[in-house]
């Protein structure tokens, strides 16, 4: 995903824009940029392909100096990898530059945009939408009036997602931002002010940020931040004061990295979604240059994963074959290497990985390369991975560093970025607008939920202590919740090492109800849809056996509590992100569970955090 730095100050800023580029290059990005605007009022613009490292390489030929400029790495979504796609953009032109503009997100429009600026007679230098905004910010500007109106206007006909920095060579004073589905901070400094799409960038010069909120536009100068939305008028953004220092490593307070990352989460599915969602509608062209194209052609999906990822793809097949009607098949990575494959026509080949270097993963991907597939695409939370690099399609989860080798936060990010993929692919076989209106609804409804299932976390360490002494756990989920019961149970023995099997509920009488008695916890993952009564009758089934049940409800769903069953209300949570929601009191379960047992969390025995070896 792209990353935004900007800076105006009083010293030289080319050290701090660079430095907050490699702060961000865990985001992932194929090229970088810098413009800075030099003592003799002209514009000095450098771009590379590659690393940062090649942008640090051009610098070192041609040094930049100024107070004022801008900085960028891109992940591309329209044009493809070259200098030229590259950000900054310049307006009018490279050689007379007045304008130049960064930005992150998609703009939806800008086939129509870009005819009207081929007809204003400007010429265009790349294939990206965001050198289309920049000469028409030009345009908006030369007619009349200041930046900050300019880039009003332009963006005021913009659809889409976009976070954009833009400076003025004839007023190097000043930065304009603007925001919609992509983030935005300013720093706060003394004689100095900031801009990045993620205060990291910022931490080696400021404490202090502004984080702009959707729909605003701002102004920063060396001594003044000013905030608008989009008519124009002055807002009030609260300042906020964080440390100095990134505490990615550090476990903050808490015992452990796996319940900080569990708790994390919230913020990571808000990430997630940044740059893939505008208004009512998800946005394709976040997942590369060709997304629009490959997806439309797509026929069936095929999902190869490892553990909890395998977990994560078998979700995303109710929710493939459910929303965009297509078949989707899920397997094991292991498997799938060593067996010959037959590729149906117009099959996208997808991969799951929180690391991207995944053994298995990575050597599937590699031999479907050459199998006759459609296309590749990766979900993983490794920007500069193998796998990344190696596929046509990217979706980045922005999970953050996880710590702990129980995988918590990166499942979930996981999860909404494969119900974001499923949206996306639906809207290529028939989902009507107002269908994805709710889906997308759904979606950003997500975060808070699992935000209030955290506050159980006192009833989850309470319920651990029946665990304590248990050798063994059953359990069960039906339709997509199986996958989460799947994922339950690996938590619990992964971290606690108590044996502990996933089943579909209706299995039960096809074996496993045989090792159902007094001394067999039960947990089953019951939320309020249409499988609940078949779910009941499944519950029953085990009671009558003198199970000891656990069952994780919905309040609506009418169970109560008796001997030998115990029921944890569940705050509401909707249709398509319920399988989210209901893992992260199975996350705590295995959590305190395994804190009482004394294991150790983090690295339990025999695990690796990424399986890179056969």
């Amino acid at each position: 995903m792209c990353g935004i730095v900007g800076a105006v100050a009083q010293r030289n800023v080319t050290p701090i824009l660079m430095e907050g580029l490699r702060r961000l290059e865990y985001r992932g990005y194929d090229s970088a940029g810098i413009a800075v605007v030099s003592a003799d009022g002209k514009l000095h613009l450098e771009r590379a392909v590659g690393k940062v490292a090649q942008l640090e390489a051009k610098l070192l030929l041609h040094p930049a100096v100024g107070t004022s400029g801008i900085a960028h790495t891109r992940w591309a979504t329209h044009g493809g990898v070259t200098e030229a796609n590259a950000h900054p953009h310049v307006s009018p032109s490279i050689a007379q530059g007045r304008l130049a503009l960064i930005h992150n997100g998609v703009i939806e429009n800008y086939e129509i945009l870009r005819a009207e600026v081929l007809s204003l007679g400007y010429e265009l230098s790349s294939a990206t939408d965001t050198e289309v905004i920049a000469h028409l910010m030009h345009h908006s500007l030369i007619q009349g009036g200041n930046l900050r109106e300019a880039v009003r206007s332009v963006l005021r006909r913009c659809t889409g997602a976009y976070a954009v920095a833009v400076l003025d060579v004839d007023d190097p004073a000043r930065l304009v931002l603007a925001r919609v589905g992509s983030p935005l901070v300013i720093g706060l400094g003394i004689g100095e002010m900031f801009a990045a799409s993620d205060v990291a960038a910022l931490l080696p010069v400021t404490n202090r940020f502004i984080y702009l909120e959707e729909g605003d536009f701002a102004e920063i100068t060396q001594d003044d931040v000013q905030v608008f939305d989009v008519a124009g008028n002055t807002l009030q953004r609260t300042v906020h004061e964080i440390s100095l220092h990134d505490d990615a490593s550090e476990k903050g307070g808490y015992r452990h990295f796996m319940v900080k990352e569990i708790f994390e989460q919230p913020a990571a599915l808000i990430a997630t979604l940044q740059g893939r969602i505008a208004d009512d509608h998800v946005l394709p062209q976040s997942l590369g240059p060709r997304a629009e194209e490959l997806l439309a052609k797509t026929q069936r999906v095929h999902i190869v994963a490892c553990g909890t990822s395998y977990h994560a793809g078998l979700v995303a097949k109710y929710w493939i074959e459910s929303l965009a009607k297509l078949p989707c098949h899920v397997e094991i990575a292991s498997e799938y290497r060593y067996r010959d494959v037959v590729v149906p026509p117009g099959t996208l080949f997808v991969t799951l990985s929180q690391s991207g270097e995944t053994a298995d993963t990575l050597a599937a991907l590699r031999s479907a390369r050459p199998a006759g597939y459609l296309a590749l695409l990766t979900v993983c939370n490794s920007a500069q991975s193998s796998m990344v690099r190696e596929s046509d399609l990217v979706m980045l989860t922005q999970a953050g560093a996880e710590i702990g080798v129980a995988s918590t936060k990166a499942f979930t990010t996981q999860l909404l970025a494969l119900l974001v993929f499923a949206t996306m692919l639906a809207r290529h076989t028939g989902l009507l607008p107002e269908r994805e209106r709710e889906i997308v609804r759904q979606i950003q409804s997500a975060a808070g939920a699992v935000e209030r299932t955290l506050t159980m976390e006192p009833v989850i360490r309470k319920l651990a202590e029946a665990f304590v002494e248990k050798h063994h756990a059953l359990f069960l989920g039906r339709g997509p919740m199986y996958p989460i019961a799947l994922e339950g149970a690996l938590k619990l023995k992964e971290i606690s090492y108590v044996h502990a099997e996933g089943y579909a509920a209706g299995e039960l009488k096809h074996g496993p109800l045989a090792l159902i008695d007094e001394n067999m916890p039960v947990i089953v993952v019951a939320p309020n849809n249409e499988l609940l009564d078949k779910l009941k009758s499944n519950i029953q089934v085990v009671r009558a056996r003198g199970g000891q049940l656990f069952v994780i409800a919905d309040q609506a769903t009418g169970l109560r509590a008796e001997p030998g069953t115990v029921i944890i209300d569940m705050p509401h949570a909707e249709a398509f992100v319920a399988p989210i929601v209901y893992t992260v009191p199975l996350q705590l379960l295995a959590y305190h569970v395994a804190v009482l047992k004394g294991t150790d969390v983090d690295q339990p025995r025999n695990l690796a955090k990424s399986v890179t070896v056969e």
